[in-house]
């Protein structure tokens, strides 16, 4: 697919008597446009992600990102896991579930929408499509897993994306996933890349690999269009 011209803006999106704040990023034109949330690492809203919601857009979707710190982001991993600390989950899930919302009441949507995270986010994709039967589609980039009795709501396609070589989130994780879902009767599918190290999508970090990276796009494109078109 040619890559589109994008438009992008600061959003506010209202959620349950508060707000969260947000990177949107819309194709040009008037749609109708799959949606995409984008679920930010532990480091917070950075620029790597709102770069990650720009190539969606520039793919034909409305992605958007929300802030889950509300304007703390770092880039020194002992600062991060005090933000990983602190963040209410629940409330967490409750801002991504209502993006959610947000997309699918927007005159530009298809009607259709799924989540990405990765790391920290990987981790609440998945929470997400525990919490929601809206989502159309969650793709988890070496994410941890909610438990066997929350992974049971599941309803939509899933996408697990796993290095092998992620000494925080170990194979034993992507079996239990599978396990879990098969049980369900939720359609999955999962990729493990040889000898990846966790993170291996970041392209501004030395976890970065190239391989995997490019054939987990071209996978979460794929998945994307056959269960958001």
């Amino acid at each position: 697919m040619a890559q589109q011209q994008i438009q992008t803006s600061d959003i506010e999106i209202a959620i349950n008597g508060h707000s969260v704040p947000a990177y949107q990023c819309l194709p040009s034109g008037d749609g109708p446009f799959p949606g995409v949330v984008v679920i930010q690492e532990w480091w917070g809203l950075e620029p790597h992600i709102k770069d990650i919601a720009e190539r969606y857009a520039k793919q034909g979707y409305a992605a958007i990102a929300p802030d889950l710190y509300h304007g703390e982001v770092t880039s020194e991993p002992d600062e991060a896991m005090k933000l990983v600390m602190a963040l209410d989950k629940p409330r967490a899930v409750s801002e991504i579930v209502g993006t959610v919302d947000y997309i699918k009441s927007q005159a530009f949507s298809n009607g259709k929408v799924g989540t990405v995270g990765y790391c920290m986010g990987g981790g609440l994709s998945i929470a997400t499509a525990c919490d929601t039967d809206n989502l159309d589609a969650a793709v988890i980039y070496y994410g941890t897993n909610p438990d066997a009795e929350q992974l049971a709501n599941v309803t939509c396609p899933v996408l697990g994306l796993y290095g092998g070589d992620d000494g925080g989130v170990p194979v034993s994780t992507v079996v239990e996933l599978s396990e879990a879902l098969e049980k369900n009767g939720t359609p999955y599918e999962v990729h493990i890349y040889g000898a990846a190290p966790h993170a291996f999508f970041n392209d501004t970090r030395e976890s970065y690999r190239e391989d995997a990276s490019t054939h987990s796009w071209e996978s979460t494109l794929k998945f994307f269009s056959k269960n958001l078109s």
